[in-house]
């Protein structure tokens, strides 16, 4: 057996964990596979894993935003930093979901993990032409949410409130569109 290509190995899939999903300070980084083929829950009706927390965070300008106020709409939660390449590279999908299903109910709201707070974001998102909500997060709502380990990491909340998907890490936006449009179909 060749010993030496083990710590090779690891590295080559540590690199590859970190293609996907960038560490929290302090966490390990967890990663998502790029899927090869759309995923069995985006064809299939998604599971209610729990209500969503209740949370009040303030955006780019310094104005309270709470989820009560998108009762009744599929919203996507998305954890993020402006230093993160996965979520940046989501970003363009999550403009054109908002483009194409804002009219149906989807509200994206990105919370922001960025320490440098809004001074770094603001400018961030003009640039990228970012389209939906960005507030500032903090620990007690990663806290309310179960714990984010890596990031990206979004929720999809149906018009109920209920968490309907958790992913950790980057994935296609043709395949997580799919998710999100089984949501939003459903009967309320």
């Amino acid at each position: 057996m060749n010993t030496t290509a083990f710590p090779r190995c690891a590295a080559v899939a540590a690199a590859a964990c970190l293609a996907f999903a960038c560490s929290r300070p302090g966490t390990e980084a967890f990663a998502a596979e790029k899927p090869a083929s759309p995923p069995a829950a985006a064809s299939a009706g998604l599971p209610r894993i729990a209500p969503a927390p209740a949370w009040t965070l303030k955006d780019l300008d310094g104005n309270p935003v709470s989820f009560a106020q998108f009762k009744g709409k599929v919203v996507v939660v998305d954890f993020w930093a402006t230093w993160c390449p996965p979520c940046r590279a989501e970003i363009p999908g999550y403009i054109e979901m908002v483009r194409k299903h804002g009219k149906d109910g989807l509200v994206i709201v990105g919370i922001s993990l960025d320490q440098g707070g809004p001074g770094v974001v603001k400018p961030f998102a003009a640039k990228t032409g970012i389209n939906y909500q960005l507030v500032m997060g903090d620990e007690a709502v990663v806290a309310a949410f179960g714990g984010v380990e890596g990031i990206p990491t979004t929720f999809l909340i149906d018009r109920a409130g209920m968490i309907r998907d958790r992913k950790v890490g980057a994935e296609e936006a043709e395949f997580y569109e799919k998710k999100v449009l089984a949501v939003l179909r459903e009967k309320s």
